[in-house]
């Protein structure tokens, strides 16, 4: 449900919750929802709870969030370790009795939970990934769609291709996604490679700036038509027309 909410929301929008505990697991798990309704250019409010994004005192409060966050996971590292030499000193083996003999109706269990739980955790990264794999995929290259994806995301948050890859086939396993996704990408001319990176930035945002291209264009290392790391409005502008004559801009 949340990873449907986080796709249709759109700019300007707010995301209202009552209470943050009914939104979240964890202040970790809140704060890379957030972090996702910013990118979209939405806002984040919690009626009972002192959080509203769209106010400038927000940033103060996401660090105070963010912090609390780092000290929630190191009291979870901390309590696990401490659980498990607990049980070391006292004689016991961790771990399900029917897995270490290799019951097949445990091992079904565990594979099925593995599964849901990945499916889980795919679907809270869906919005990262899934629209830009609909648009690009088979029309461009695995390795171009990767840094498409991956330009607007802090460092934590960015795929590799073989992640990638195994996401869109847990999709297409369960019918998410069709099995052209997987379709052979056409063979593209040098000239024309940089027209559909650009339209493909474009694309996913019609109201992007040509400075907000040149920044995720440097963000991807991709290099002017001139060779250069730096990029111009101008030369974004001129990619976009070349795009538009080869018919690669929606219209």
């Amino acid at each position: 449900m949340l990873a449907r909410v986080l796709e249709r929301v759109g700019k300007g929008d707010t995301l209202v919750v009552i209470r943050i505990d009914r939104l979240a697991r964890s202040l970790s798990h809140l704060l890379e929802v957030i972090e996702r309704l910013e990118f979209k250019g939405a806002f984040f409010r919690s009626i009972q709870d002192p959080i509203d994004t769209a106010f400038p005192q927000h940033k103060f409060t996401r660090q105070v969030l963010g912090a609390a966050a780092e000290f929630e996971r190191a009291l979870i590292r901390e309590r696990t370790k401490a659980g498990l030499a607990s049980a070391r000193t006292k004689g016991r083996v961790g771990g399900n009795p029917s897995l270490r003999n290799r019951d097949p109706a445990a091992l079904r269990k565990v594979k099925l939970a593995r599964q849901n739980g990945h499916m889980e955790r795919l679907n809270e990264t869906a919005q990262d990934w899934v629209p830009h794999v609909r648009r690009l995929r088979p029309h461009m290259a695995w390795e171009d769609v990767l840094r498409i994806v991956n330009a607007p995301l802090p460092e934590a948050r960015r795929w590799t291709q073989s992640r990638l890859l195994r996401a869109v086939k847990a999709y297409l396993r369960d019918g998410f996604l069709p099995e052209s996704m997987l379709g052979r990408a056409g063979r593209r001319y040098i000239d024309d490679r940089l027209p559909a990176i650009v339209a493909a930035i474009k694309g996913a945002d019609p109201d992007i700036t040509l400075q907000a291209i040149c920044d995720r264009l440097e963000a991807m290392r991709e290099r002017t038509p001139r060779g250069r790391s730096s990029w111009q409005p101008s030369s974004v502008k001129m990619l976009l027309e070349r795009a538009e004559r080869l018919g690669l801009l929606s219209k």
